[in-house]
């Protein structure tokens, strides 16, 4: 007889699911994204939902869902309009991470209000009615303090969940997973400690795999804390679908009434709402849309990567590629398909017929909830166009008349150093004089020793004969690449680089202070490296700004070369002006309105410059009267303006090709004026 047949079963069972449960420890879950854990587990409840029922992912939301739990994904940008199910995505996303990769995570609300609004009306109920979920959190439907309105202690990890507004909130928090819903309602500067995406950024230096999550409805643009994330993603992507006529891709698009594309109806019957292709102009009614989004797909700007339903990125032939680690979204009310499109053009036809009785708040509620856009307000624009009408035939890298003295702005991108070059008059009178472009990466050094060899050796001829050097630099330290700047400005002091960085906080002056920095680059340490000097950008380009609009030559107008390329034009000016008005004044912001603006931000840190060194202080006239007589002495017969020479790269090229650095051009009337004076003016000694 087997020894276990005299075992009472009852006991054998007992003993089987204690040992199963002692074993769970050692388990490993099998793997699964967070649409196939949402499809397995989640569910809709009664308080947060119109019907109460199992979750089905709508066909754009799962590749959004892949995203949020790819571990090589490190941040996720979602600008949306409303109706398009980010709550419910974000709560599956914090029901995942917390029973399935059981990692610590922290969701933070504009207000505080809002985060225990939250928790009421969408968190309980989901605890409660996701089973899944009570296997991890021991204390629910208990008084307890892991279970509270402000943190859920599950098994083996915490949800902390807080309001946006108090610095306090952002403290002592260490975690993988970061939210932040509805970011357009934080504070720009929470409590004058800065923005709150790098606070909460902060909380997740050191997690294996760090993961932040926001969206927003964006508000007004210019001063969309969404939009402005966006810009900075390594990939943006819409949600395209098949033409059911030419099968070429496309994303829904409102179009507008001169666009040949779009969301369109005919006059009066809102009920005839349709799209038509960009491609072939054919329509598309909903059910088209509906029936083609199963086998949509994501698609980046620039066409060249497409994200799949289960998360695989791949070149439009179906290669695989690899994810970024940044990644932006942008969906809105259209894609929805618990929402008519018939409805969106009534509630357009609605806010336009308020727009035309001088009430625009309807059209600004359906520009950000309908088509999950900034609202631009009130924007000047300054047009390219424009600015390349009124633009001079002087030559390009050599300094005319009047032009006295040389600044210069660098801009540090992900894969090159950018370097703009502005001659300064009497005045403030400006000219741009070169603009180089220095490729490679700078978190290496090749790429900063030609910035250095264009630091320590370039220099312009004059229309008077002697050639110029640059007189300062300032150099922006944002972004990744923070160290290596300081370590580059603080090597070459000698020759004025200055670090500079746009002030995060309301700005009191183009000049807004300054502070002692240290780094480490290229196993260096320096405790004590350059001084990092804060710039109100805003301020320097509303100076810019109003230069512009100065029409005459002389003190404050701005020469334009018309030997620049139609890119560095459309840099120029490729920013908008937004103002917002606030119970205590209004606040001025300007935000790009094209993904390439480093000319402008080179002339932006050139008026810095001119602020910082002093230029137009009292008594100053006579360092002026002393620098224009050593570099544009009077005429005499011999004086001739040089010559660009032969086969030198034209401006045209100065935004793709970095030019080589121009050589100086001496003429015979230049050297024997170096025998009278002895070589050219230094404002430095002076």
């Amino acid at each position: 007889m087997s020894l276990l047949a005299t075992i009472d079963p009852l006991q054998l069972q007992a003993v089987e699911r204690h040992l199963a449960r002692g074993l769970q420890a050692w388990g490993v879950p099998e793997p699964l994204t967070l649409e196939g854990w949402a499809r397995e587990h989640f569910y809709l409840s009664g308080e947060s939902s119109y019907v109460e029922q199992r979750w089905t992912p709508w066909p754009f939301q799962r590749a959004l869902m892949a995203c949020i739990s790819n571990d090589d994904i490190a941040e996720i940008n979602l600008v949306k309009s409303a109706r398009v199910g980010y709550t419910k995505m974000l709560l599956a996303a914090i029901g995942y991470f917390a029973e399935h990769k059981r990692r610590n995570q922290a969701l933070w609300q504009p207000t505080d209000d809002d985060a225990e609004d939250f928790v009421k009306s969408e968190l309980d109920p989901m605890l409660r009615d996701v089973a899944v979920m009570r296997t991890v959190l021991p204390a629910y439907m208990a008084r307890h303090r892991d279970n509270t309105l402000q943190q859920k202690r599950f098994i083996g990890s915490i949800l902390r969940v807080k309001g946006g507004k108090a610095a306090k909130n952002y403290r002592r928090i260490s975690i993988d997973v970061a939210y932040l819903d509805e970011i357009d309602a934080f504070d720009a500067d929470v409590e004058k400690e800065g923005d709150p995406i790098t606070l909460a950024a902060k909380r997740l230096e050191g997690a294996t795999f760090p993961k932040l999550v926001l969206g927003s409805t964006p508000k007004l643009k210019g001063f969309s804390l969404v939009d402005g994330r966006a810009q900075l993603a390594d990939m943006r992507f819409t949600y395209h679908v098949r033409c059911p006529q030419c099968g070429g891709w496309h994303a829904l698009t409102w179009g507008g009434k001169d666009e040949p594309h779009g969301l369109k109806w005919r006059p009066g019957e809102p009920e005839s709402a349709y799209h038509l292709c960009p491609h072939c102009a054919a329509t598309m009614t909903q059910a088209e849309y509906l029936a083609a989004a199963e086998h949509g797909r994501y698609i980046n700007d620039a066409g060249t990567v497409h994200l799949l339903h289960d998360g695989r990125f791949v070149d439009p032939e179906g290669a695989p590629l690899p994810a970024p680690r940044h990644v932006a979204f942008h969906v809105w009310t259209a894609y929805s398909p618990v929402v008519a499109w018939s409805q969106i053009v009534r509630e357009f036809l609605a806010a336009y017929a308020k727009k035309q009785e001088g009430d625009d708040t309807k059209l600004k509620a359906f520009f950000n909830t309908t088509r999950g856009e900034a609202w631009e307000g009130e924007i000047e624009r300054t047009d390219a166009e424009d600015l390349k009408a009124r633009a001079e035939p002087y030559a390009w890298r050599v300094m005319p008349r009047g032009c006295l003295l040389l600044l210069c702005g660098m801009d540090t991108q992900d894969n090159r150093i950018e370097a703009g070059v502005w001659g300064l008059g009497r005045g403030g009178e400006m000219w741009p004089i070169d603009h180089q472009v220095f490729f490679g990466n700078p978190a290496l050094n090749d790429v900063w020793e030609q910035a250095e060899q264009f630091v320590r050796h370039a220099e312009y001829p004059h229309a008077c004969g002697l050639p110029q050097r640059i007189h300062a630099f300032a150099i922006d330290s944002g972004g990744h690449h923070t160290d290596a700047v300081y370590a580059f400005a603080h090597s070459l002091r000698r020759y004025r680089v200055h670090a500079i960085k746009g002030a995060s906080q309301r700005e009191r002056s183009i000049d807004n202070g300054n502070t002692r920095v240290g780094y480490r680059w290229n196993g260096r340490v320096e405790k004590h490296g350059p001084m990092l000097w804060i710039v109100g950008t805003n301020l320097a380009k509303d100076r810019f700004a109003a230069r512009l609009t100065v029409s005459s030559p002389g003190p404050g107008y701005v020469h334009l070369c018309r030997d620049a390329s139609d890119e560095w034009f459309k840099q120029l000016a490729g920013e908008v002006r937004a103002v917002r008005r606030q119970a205590g004044g209004t606040e001025t912001r300007w935000t790009p309105a094209r993904k390439r603006t480093e000319v402008k931000d080179c002339v932006t840190y050139a008026i810095w410059l001119e602020e910082r060194l002093d230029l137009w202080a009292p008594g100053k006239h006579r360092w002026w009267d002393a620098l224009e007589r050593a570099v544009q002495p009077e005429d005499d017969l011999f004086t001739q303006p040089p010559q660009a020479a032969p086969g030198e790269v034209g401006a045209e090229d100065a935004a793709e090709v970095p030019p080589a650095v121009p050589p100086a051009v001496v003429t015979a009337h230049s050297r024997r004026r170096r025998q009278i004076t002895g070589g050219r003016f230094d404002v430095n000694n002076w």
